[in-house]
């Protein structure tokens, strides 16, 4: 294994400020941040565990680390954790980001937001986190926090300000469907597929009344709507998906109000349960700066659920909501931890059908494997 490497990791968190009080540091910062982030990746969810892990691992991390005066406290550590800037983590994040994209494909890059439950004693509903994840590498390219799910309108392009979007597809749900969101990604050249409900009012009403007449009826057009039809089984039932689209929209009233809007899109989803034979129908209703290319379109609607799996596999392998960090910044800069062990693990490359929580396990138990990991970085 090359030692370089992993040495070069390390080198992502030297020459950080460090704001602490100098005659009472016992431990380096860049020792403190390297002990996190590999004992996160090795399975440890407080921190009590990564004081117990890396006493365990003390040896292997002095060929990395200095550790002056041993190995730090769980409360230092978690210290460490109340007091740092977030955007020190954020910083961290950006470069190890850099370094992984390498060179940029087009691909889908799906916003969505989730609440820390684990932090809801201090912030009432729970600081409330709004990530980035990029379809080709399943990697999380940015987070931004808000005290409440009703800020992510705010949190979304400010998110935006720190992503490279140029030629890709951003993806958002409903909720974050606005017309300066909209204008900003178009702004930084990307483009853009977003959900609509009845929180856009009359432009959900002339896209819902359009597709009902003119493709769900299943009469004639005189439109030129693409489509295209997937079906899936599993679960106990049978889905089928159809995606429509079409670019001839001049008849919208509410066109020329969201800037670079060219095509809107539908998904019919219907499901069969195969015990009953029970249909069930749902429809979703979309706005899209692309042409009318349908399966871009499905593709774009498809991967987003990848933001959604993203939250799930932090709640089921690294236990996000069961945490409890309430102390300053510790809520921020753990869920930036999290991310950080989250997208090294997946540069890596994740075994199919291995679920991340071995592979955690795995790093626990085998040094070589831990090295393999963060040496992916490079």
């Amino acid at each position: 294994m090359n030692e370089t490497k992993v040495s070069r990791f390390v080198e992502l968190f030297e020459n950080l400020p460090d704001q602490r009080q100098e005659w009472k540091v016992k431990h380096k910062l860049v020792d403190i941040l390297f002990i996190a982030v590999v004992c996160t990746i090795a399975d440890c969810d407080d921190w009590e565990e990564m004081e117990w892990i890396a006493k365990e691992k003390e040896t292997w991390l002095r060929k990395y680390i200095e550790l002056p005066n041993g190995i730090p406290s769980h409360d230092t550590i978690e210290r460490v954790f109340a007091w740092i800037d977030p955007d020190i983590f954020k910083h961290v994040f950006q470069n190890w980001l850099a370094i992984a994209m390498g060179v940029a494909v087009p691909g889908v890059v799906a916003i969505d937001g989730k609440t820390m439950r684990g932090t809801k004693d201090i912030l009432k509903a729970g600081a409330h986190v709004v990530n980035a994840w990029f379809s080709e590498n399943g990697l999380v390219l940015g987070q931004v926090f808000t005290k409440e799910k009703s800020n992510e309108i705010t949190a979304i392009p400010e998110l935006l300000d720190i992503l490279d979007i140029a030629g890709q597809i951003v993806t958002i749900d409903a909720a974050g469907t606005q017309r300066n969101i909209a204008e900003k990604i178009i702004s930084k050249k990307g483009d853009y597929v977003l959900a609509v409900k009845g929180n856009q009012g009359n432009l959900m009403e002339e896209i819902q009344l359009f597709f009902k007449n003119e493709a769900f009826s299943g009469e004639r057009s005189d439109f030129n709507i693409a489509t295209v039809c997937y079906r899936e089984k599993g679960h106990g039932r049978i889905e089928k998906r159809t995606y429509y689209v079409t670019d001839e929209i001049d008849w919208m009233q509410e066109k020329d109000k969201w800037t670079g809007l060219k095509s809107i899109g539908a998904v019919k989803r219907e499901a069969t349960d195969i015990a009953t034979g029970t249909v069930t129908e749902e429809y979703r209703y979309y706005i899209s700066s692309l042409e009318s290319e349908v399966s871009r379109f499905a593709y774009a609607v498809r991967q987003h659920w990848g933001v959604e799996s993203m939250h799930w596999s932090l709640d089921m392998t690294f236990n996000e909501d069961g945490r409890r960090s309430r102390k300053d910044n510790s809520a921020k800069n753990l869920a930036a931890l999290l991310r950080f062990a989250y997208d090294i693990i997946k540069k890596a490359g994740k075994p199919d059908k291995i679920p991340m929580k071995r592979l955690r396990k795995k790093a626990l138990m085998y040094d070589t494997y831990m090295e393999q990991l963060i040496s992916s970085v490079f």
